[in-house]
């Protein structure tokens, strides 16, 4: 539009150059000339905004993967610490009273030695004697054999226990490289959405409003939109990783602590866990809800919509786009559960069609 309103004024100037001086002319025409060419400058600044915005969530996608890859593993290594430590304080407390009853053993014989009766007269107590020698002989060699297998087992244990000590230490440097890559990659986004960030006021202001009016989760989800409803009800090609990794605790369809039916997934998580976006879609809720926390509502293909709730961060806004595995928060270190809620239209769908359920 811009270049036909330029090719206008060029065709009038020069159905009216008889009228303006050359000199004149010639100013107006470098100005038009200069005016495209930065038409065509900002063409292909947008254009490199775009590829940039679209590198920096492909690299977000990646180290958000990688960054819950280590968070997962350094959780699994520091329980198995945890554990040997454990076992390691129950050993040791077993060869404290192992060593006690070692010494009695010893006490005993030591007794018996120092008072013998092999009187001959008396058979019986020559006997006795014996047996109580042999008993407490025994007894002694038993302790001992025990002690000897405690003591081996708690050298395996301190190994082990160094050896996962080990892999924690040798993570925690890439740990700590991807974390920072995630972060500078968050903050690169959230440059590259002030645009959007400036369009959104109107739109919280009206998301807030539904918010309050909404009574469930159930009817926030419905009062954000979704998008076209199709005859292709598939939400995606394949199934997908749950958007935090965890444990899911209460299935759809189960009843609740309150004896309710649930219309989503209960997911236990560890502590201030990475979330990501499940598949591609349109962020269409990011705030506060009553009892849920800090909610995302995304907007995917088919209309179908993703719920997540009891997030403590959120690093998205309303209006922006997301690749399926793109972070999009953390969630609340003091309530590591998330409820997650599918669905299309007015009606909730098993996520268990959808997802991969975590062991």
């Amino acid at each position: 539009m811009w270049r036909a309103a330029l090719s206008f004024a060029i065709l009038l100037l020069g159905a009216n150059s008889v009228f303006a001086a050359p000199s004149e002319l010639a100013k107006i025409q470098t100005q038009i000339r200069q005016a495209e060419q930065k038409d065509k400058q900002l063409e292909q600044q947008v254009k490199t905004s775009d590829r940039d915005v679209a590198q920096t969530k492909k690299k977000l996608v990646s180290a958000a993967d990688k960054v819950s890859s280590l968070e997962e593993q350094r959780a699994e290594i520091t329980r198995k610490i945890a554990d040997l430590d454990a076992r390691r304080a129950v050993i040791a407390a077993e060869l404290d009273q192992n060593k006690g009853r070692v010494t009695d053993a010893a006490a005993a014989i030591a007794f018996v030695a120092a008072h013998p009766n092999f009187d001959a007269a008396d058979m019986r107590d020559y006997v006795l004697t014996s047996a109580v020698l042999v008993g407490l002989s025994d007894n002694f060699d038993a302790q001992i054999r025990d002690a000897g297998i405690k003591i081996a087992e708690l050298s395996r244990v301190i190994e082990q226990r160094e050896i996962e000590k080990e892999k924690l230490d040798r993570t925690a440097k890439k740990y700590s490289d991807e974390k920072n890559q995630l972060d500078k990659l968050l903050r690169r986004r959230s440059a590259q959405n002030e645009k959007l960030r400036t369009q959104q006021i109107e739109n919280q202001r009206k998301l807030r409003e539904l918010s309050a009016r909404a009574k469930s989760i159930s009817e926030l989800s419905a009062g954000v939109g979704s998008s076209q409803m199709s005859s292709d009800s598939r939400f995606s090609m394949r199934k997908l990783n749950q958007p935090v990794r965890g444990r899911v605790i209460v299935h759809f369809g189960e009843k609740t602590a309150l004896g309710l039916k649930s219309d989503g997934w209960r997911i236990r998580t560890r502590s201030g866990a990475l979330v990501m976006a499940a598949a591609d879609g349109v962020v269409k809720f990011a705030d506060g809800f009553k009892g849920f926390g800090r909610v995302v509502i995304i907007s995917h293909k088919n209309g179908y919509n993703t719920v997540m709730t009891n997030l403590g961060t959120i690093d998205v806004i309303v209006g922006q786009e997301v690749l399926a595995g793109e972070p999009i928060g953390r969630m609340d270190p003091n309530k590591p559960e998330m409820y997650m809620e599918v669905r299309r239209g007015d009606k909730a769908v098993d996520p268990a069609r959808l997802f991969k359920e975590n062991d």
